[in-house]
Parts: C-alpha cells; sequence; structure tokens
C-alpha cells in the first residue's frame, strides 16, 4: 500500500523506490505551487496526466497539459504549479532519490531553510 503524505500545496504518494529510482503521482492543488527548488543528487522526468498548470525550468515558464512531459536535470531550478483545476503529474526519479535533497530556494509556504541563502544569492548571481 502506498502512503499519501499531504503538503501545503498539495499531496505526493510514492508509487515504488528502488536503489537509484523512484516514482511518485504529485497533485498539486488549484492555485497552489511546489518550492522553487533543485536537488544534488538526482534527476527527475515528469508527465503530466491531468489538469494544466504551469512548469518553471530555470528561468523558462511554459503552461503544461496531460501528455506534456519535462525533464529535469541535477542542480536544474525547477518549479511546478496547479492551474484553476490543479495538475497531477508521475514524477520518475533517477539517483539517489532521498527527501533531504531538496534545497529550496523559494517557498510559499515559509520552508526555505537559512543555510540556502547563500545558495539563493548564487543561484541568482548576485554575489
Amino acid at each position: 500500500m502506498t502512503i499519501k503524505r499531504e503538503r501545503p500545496w498539495g499531496w505526493y504518494k510514492c508509487i515504488c523506490k528502488g536503489e537509484n529510482y523512484a516514482v511518485k503521482k504529485i497533485w498539486v492543488a488549484p492555485n497552489q505551487r511546489l518550492s522553487l527548488q533543485y536537488h544534488n543528487l538526482r534527476a527527475e522526468h515528469w508527465t503530466v496526466v491531468k489538469g494544466s498548470g504551469m512548469v518553471t525550468q530555470g528561468t523558462l515558464e511554459r503552461q503544461c497539459k496531460p501528455g506534456d512531459t519535462f525533464d529535469i536535470g541535477i542542480e536544474q531550478t525547477h518549479r511546478l504549479a496547479g492551474g484553476d483545476k490543479g495538475v497531477l503529474i508521475i514524477e520518475v526519479q533517477r539517483g539517489t532519490c532521498k527527501e533531504d535533497d531538496i534545497i529550496r530556494l523559494e517557498d510559499d509556504y515559509g520552508r526555505v531553510e537559512p543555510n540556502n541563502i547563500y545558495t539563493t544569492i548564487n543561484e541568482y548571481g548576485t554575489e
């Protein structure tokens, strides 16, 4: 049985996990969004299966709809936002798949760690 993990932006379920991969079903609620984040140890592949929203990759933003796919590279800044009816994706992670490998740069729910401030400055080239 998969466990549904509630988050302020929606929820996720880990469908399966192996040594170097994980597969998740992720729901981003209407008009909510994930942190602007990146990962040091894993890459991700997203497939939109229901709803619509906005995907941010680096400085690019793109509307998404069912059937769209996105490849998120290691250390690539990214974010997913739910549209008016939310968005459901299947995420395939490759690499070291740990929840503590989320480096948040911006977050609507106050979850940016103080030790990420230096990373944020460097990410935007202002230092």
